[in-house]
């Protein structure tokens, strides 16, 4: 049985910003630029009581707070932050996963302090977090990653929420399948169209059945219900994807759009020569003036070989996305993904 530990820092990078400006501390808040197309970084406490929240445009920010105050994002300043709260993580295990700059998991089933409760290593954590940094943090404990990081929301700001063993069956049944990590709104509006709404609904439906709807993901719905996760926390966590995007300041079509893929995609390749991977996946994004986001990936049998596949294998992927020519765009954007490491020449030739 695991001991796992899910830390997320409250408002992060607004909680930093305020540190320093603390006289704004109990007015609207938020972290962005004052790009023309900017979306919101962070949002406080009393900012979010006017409905703003991360990645919303700023434009619609400043309709719902038009006496919002607006921080320009300082990441050299969060990164060194985030530094300090990863070395008092190192106090308590070598177990660590960072999803982000400001939140991780925990693995404390074994931990450095030989404490051999994870509530009171989640305590002790978040204390020793305000004292060096003077700001909170929010934690759940569970026995798995999908239960932690479902209860250190559960209290937030400043909270923290256990979910013992024996209390995992209760906790779940009522639980809303909105709640569940990586259920978006889509996903939502299907499982509410099968008349589910509660873990404790999914629990009656038969994994094949979920299967069919949801494809993989029906598999992991199928267990989140049983309250299952067998993820081990993954100290070094495979960097899933590099990516790049660009916003523009009018909205354009995809015949405009056009001048833009070249340096997108050499932006992203130099990116990939300089770490020294390689890539099976290409991915394309675009975010229409409605901010409907759409998405088209292809992986291939063999990793891309030059920056020319790139170009086109984008050029393949937009061709098949069928765009109509009178839609228009406010961001475009190219990924790879499936990433390795670059085999030297000596080992190809043994292939």
């Amino acid at each position: 049985m695991r001991k796992i530990i899910h830390i997320d820092m409250d408002a992060f990078y607004a909680s930093v910003e305020l540190r320093e400006r603390p006289e704004l501390r109990h007015l609207p808040v938020v972290v962005s630029s004052h790009h023309p197309r900017a979306v919101i970084c962070a949002a406080s406490y009393p900012a979010r009581e006017f409905g703003l929240r991360s990645a919303m445009p700023m434009s619609q920010a400043r309709k719902l707070c038009p006496q919002l105050t607006v921080i320009e994002p300082d990441f050299e300043k969060y990164r060194a932050v985030s530094a300090q709260i990863h070395a008092v993580f190192q106090r308590y295990t070598a177990q660590i996963e960072p999803l982000s700059l400001d939140e991780a998991y925990l693995d404390v089933t074994e931990n450095l302090q030989n404490i051999a409760s994870a509530t009171e290593a989640a305590m002790r954590i978040r204390a020793e977090i305000f004292q060096a940094t003077g700001l909170t943090a929010s934690a759940g404990v569970a026995p798995n990653k999908f239960l932690a990081k479902v209860a250190s929301d559960w209290n937030k700001p400043d909270g923290i929420c256990v979910i013992k063993p024996s209390k995992v069956q209760a906790f779940i049944h009522g639980l809303p399948l909105h709640k569940i990590p990586g259920v978006g709104k889509v996903t939502q509006r299907k499982l509410h169209s099968m008349q589910l709404q509660t873990l404790g609904d999914l629990q009656a439906i038969e994994e094949a059945v979920l299967i069919q709807h949801f494809g993989k993901y029906g598999r992991q719905l199928f267990l989140y219900a049983q309250g299952i996760d067998e993820r081990p926390v993954q100290t070094e966590r495979e960097r899933q994807q590099i990516s790049k995007e660009t916003t523009f300041d009018d909205d354009l079509s995809l015949a405009q759009c056009a001048a833009y893929w070249d340096s997108l995609i050499e932006r992203v390749w130099l990116s990939l020569e300089k770490k020294r991977l390689q890539a099976r996946g290409v991915t394309v994004k675009l975010k229409l003036k409605n901010f409907q986001v759409l998405q088209h990936s292809r992986s291939f049998k063999q990793a891309l070989s030059s920056q020319q596949e790139m170009i086109q294998a984008v050029q393949m992927l937009l061709k098949e996305m069928q765009i109509p020519a009178q839609d228009q765009f406010r961001l475009i954007g190219v990924g790879l993904y499936q990433l390795a490491e670059q085999q030297d020449e000596a080992q190809l030739l043994l292939w």
